[in-house]
């Protein structure tokens, strides 16, 4: 009978290396987006400056477990605020609607016409698949040179390095992230991924899934 072969060293120093090459890239990535975007993020509606466009980045309503989704509310609310303070004229919501049964743009804006925001302030983007596709096609397909994001502050923050790397001038409203310990810790854990991923995605800068002509907002 045929031995397995035993793991040679030379894999063993290679895996080692791979892994300790992806964890400074993690780390690089993440300082970077820290480091860079603090200064554009606000907490305040009376603080951030005035953009013409809002671009309201999608979250579900629910979870995948079927509970309510904090975020998605604290974004609604956040979003109501700059505009009724006259921080933002129009409303930009770009999100997933990949299935017939998914459709975050058209949740978000049911949202926010409930918090009385009025239907011809707000215009849907349906192919914003990732956040990096919400802020080219924000850039290509809608026209905007000049946006305030808004999302909690961890998504913000990469979000706002996106921008800068492809040309849009932005600020970023930080929506309230008061949920429990546990699912901030698996947040962070996911974001710290997220913000790896996109420091490949700003290399390689892929096309996003759909483009189409420009729309006039």
């Amino acid at each position: 009978m045929r031995r397995k072969s035993p793991i040679t060293k030379a894999a063993i120093i290679t895996v080692s290396l791979l892994v300790l090459v992806f964890l400074l890239i993690t780390i690089y990535a993440n300082i970077s987006v820290t480091r860079s975007t603090t200064s554009r993020l606000y907490d305040e509606p009376s603080e951030i400056p005035y953009s013409r466009v809002g671009l309201l980045l999608g979250t579900s309503p629910t979870t995948r477990q079927g509970y309510q989704n904090p975020y998605f509310y604290y974004r609604i609310d956040a979003t109501a605020a700059l505009y009724k303070t006259h921080k933002i004229s129009k409303i930009l919501i770009s999100g997933d609607n990949s299935r017939k049964t998914y459709n975050e743009p058209e949740d978000m804006r049911q949202a926010l016409l409930e918090s009385g925001i009025p239907d011809s302030a707000i215009v849907l983007d349906y192919a914003g698949f990732s956040t990096y596709e919400s802020l080219v096609r924000a850039q290509k397909v809608f026209g905007q040179r000049r946006l305030t994001i808004i999302s909690q502050s961890w998504h913000n923050q990469r979000a706002l390095y996106i921008a800068s790397h492809i040309g849009i001038d932005a600020v970023a409203f930080n929506a309230s992230d008061n949920v429990n310990q546990a699912s901030k810790l698996k947040l962070t854990l996911r974001e710290c991924l997220a913000r790896t991923k996109m420091f490949f995605t700003l290399i390689f800068r892929p096309k996003p899934h759909f483009l189409g002509p420009e729309i006039e907002i």
